[in-house]
């Protein structure tokens, strides 16, 4: 047994406030970083670098979820606002699964839904378009969202409720940070309902679970809307698990709200999140050898 000695030092000083002081004045990525930190979401001279850049990330985010089994059928997509022609946005091909997609599949519709760029040989999804061209229309700081319909996230939405705060991720969703749309009109194919979709996110909103039908989640980067879609599937699967846990008598336990405020603010800017993914898309790149960049 060794004989060094550590001792630590309690004091009866209220633990958040220290951890408050502590990162004041600190970036996410500062306070999470211990020593060098990580460097910022990439800047580029060119346009054509930077949107090159953010079609790999977009296809890369196509393979993750198909790797997480969010695929359906043809359901689902991923759009992404140009960073040239902010009126316009890619987005994936109809009924092409989501790990088969390459930078060469994708599609640039305008706000028309017209196809502008891109892949021209195959359609986009006409719901998806719907969909999405709402949101980009709505919020100009919503650069990209996703929506999948993933196994849980159509599970949980079927009770219409936001996610509960039982753990420390699900707090990226805290407050105005996720919505819930109450109701359920079939397949997103007109307008007046695709605006009445979008009003429900709300200009602070990262998730809206849309009910009986499944999970959208939005961002400033692709990465950073695909990384908060695989957690709030998560969320849901866990969110599952515990409320059947509670069934038999299980006691649940919440965030408190200031610390699960406190744990928001440090966690969900858009440069962390564009982290969090990172590692997902990192993974993808090793595992199918750049396949998707094509």
């Amino acid at each position: 047994m060794s004989s060094t000695t550590t001792t630590i030092v309690t004091t009866k000083e209220d633990p958040s406030h220290t951890t408050a002081s502590n990162t004041t004045g600190k970036s996410a990525i500062q306070a999470i970083s211990q020593g060098v930190t990580l460097p910022g979401i990439p800047s580029f001279t060119s346009i054509d670098k930077k949107r090159r850049w953010m079609l790999e990330h977009m296809a890369g985010a196509f393979r993750v979820f198909a790797r997480k089994g969010f695929s359906e059928g043809m359901s689902g997509h991923i759009s992404l606002r140009d960073p040239e022609h902010p009126d316009c946005f890619w987005t994936n091909p109809l009924g092409l699964h989501f790990g088969l997609v390459k930078v060469s599949d994708l599609i640039l519709l305008n706000h028309s839904g017209e196809p502008v760029g891109g892949n021209l040989s195959r359609p986009a999804n006409a719901a998806g378009f719907q969909i999405h061209g709402a949101l980009h229309k709505m919020y100009p700081h919503v650069n990209a969202a996703c929506h999948a319909h993933s196994k849980y996230g159509k599970a949980w939405s079927t009770f219409a409720k936001p996610l509960d705060m039982i753990n420390q991720d699900v707090t990226m969703f805290y407050g105005d940070a996720q919505a819930v749309y109450p109701e359920f009109g079939g397949v997103v194919l007109e307008t007046e309902e695709s605006l009445r979709l979008g009003r429900h996110l709300g200009d602070k909103g990262k998730l809206l679970i849309l009910r009986n039908h499944g999970l959208l989640t939005v961002g400033q980067t692709v990465d950073e809307a695909a990384y908060l879609f695989t957690l709030a599937e998560r969320s849901c699967e866990i969110q599952l698990q515990v409320d059947a846990a509670a069934v038999r008598g299980m006691e649940k336990r919440f965030i408190e709200p200031e610390a699960a405020d406190f744990t928001f603010k440090m966690t969900s800017d858009p440069e962390a999140l564009y982290h969090e993914f990172q590692p997902d898309f990192e993974m993808e790149r090793a595992l199918c050898k750049d396949d998707f960049l094509q």
